[in-house]
């Protein structure tokens, strides 16, 4: 899988596909999708312009995409899976994730697709119904698709090291990657050193921290890693923009990024990262910023947002 790809979370359906054929021509090959980004099959449409203009085929690509709360359920697991192939107009996933270790009350796709995280959004007071389904029920469900030869490889986000351990220990198909949040503010260290010593590969979202949230009021302009002396100071030794070192930052720790941008200028800087290298002393300082701060929190979202209280991580 390359090591830095795209994000496709709150990229707008308008400008998805345009997106798409951009990054692939100023040379991705690594798409980050999901069902609840609401935007696949206009992710397929640039994928299949891409495709038709010749600049990459289906087999270049490494597309993933991840099943959603609402399909835990063993007999949902399938078309579900269908619906995201669908979309994105291809015959298979090199990688399908479990999006969250979250499972919901199943809603219909003739009823809203995405279902997104309300049960009935027109309800009076309307909130999250959760509809408890093993993990190892789900997991079971996965590995099936990789047996139908629907998708390559399978794994999880937003996973904790118990149930990573849980994971491993039920797993006939072990899980490839592990999706996490994680930037200099949330280094996450002994959860990315459990992954790997499972031979699990760790992708980190929202690689620059509280960019990512600042739409969503769930981060402050005050909290941006871009903004820190020990960035700087770097960017400033190296001629290379704040952004660019927490990037290599990630990289350097052996992890992969799916930084999010629609801007062609932000596409390329997002990928520049291979021809410097930062110190070991500078990979040390901004590891030494975590301050565990996490943005995308259930425990906190699914509360003011959803009004149900719902906390994955202690």
């Amino acid at each position: 899988m390359p090591s830095v790809g795209l994000g496709l979370w709150k990229l707008d359906q308008s400008e998805t596909a345009d997106t798409i054929v951009n990054a692939l021509k100023s040379g991705y090959r690594h798409l980050d999708s999901a069902a609840d980004y609401g935007n696949e099959i206009q992710t397929g449409e640039g994928i299949k312009q891409a495709v038709n203009q010749g600049i990459c085929s289906r087999e270049d690509l490494w597309i993933t995409s991840k099943l959603w709360n609402t399909f835990h359920r063993p007999e949902h697991v399938l078309p579900a899976c269908e619906k995201s192939l669908q979309d994105l107009a291809t015959d298979y996933l090199d990688l399908y994730l479990i999006h969250f270790p979250i499972s919901l009350k199943y809603v219909d796709f003739d009823t809203r697709y995405p279902p997104e995280w309300f049960f009935d959004p027109s309800a009076k007071n309307p909130k999250m119904h959760v509809d408890p389904v093993p993990l190892s029920d789900t997991w079971r469900a996965m590995e099936e698709l990789v047996e139908r030869g629907l998708v390559k490889e399978i794994g999880v986000c937003n996973y904790n090291v118990g149930l990573l351990h849980d994971l491993i220990a039920y797993s006939s198909i072990k899980p490839a990657m592990l999706q996490i949040e994680s930037h200099p503010f949330l280094t996450q260290e002994k959860l990315i050193k459990a992954a790997k010593n499972y031979g699990m590969a760790v992708t980190c979202f929202s690689p620059l921290g509280a960019l990512s949230y600042l739409e969503l009021d769930m981060a402050n302009k005050n909290e941006s890693v871009l903004n820190s002396d020990t960035v700087t100071v770097a960017a400033e030794r190296l001629n290379k923009s704040p952004a660019q070192v927490v990037l290599r930052w990630a990289l350097q720790r052996g992890t992969a990024i799916i930084p999010k941008t629609s801007q062609k200028d932000r596409l390329i800087e997002n990928r520049s990262l291979f021809d410097f290298e930062l110190s070991d002393q500078e990979m040390s300082d901004i590891s030494n910023l975590n301050l565990n701060r996490r943005f995308n929190d259930p425990g906190v979202f699914c509360e003011t947002a959803f009004n149900s209280f719902f906390p994955i991580y202690d």
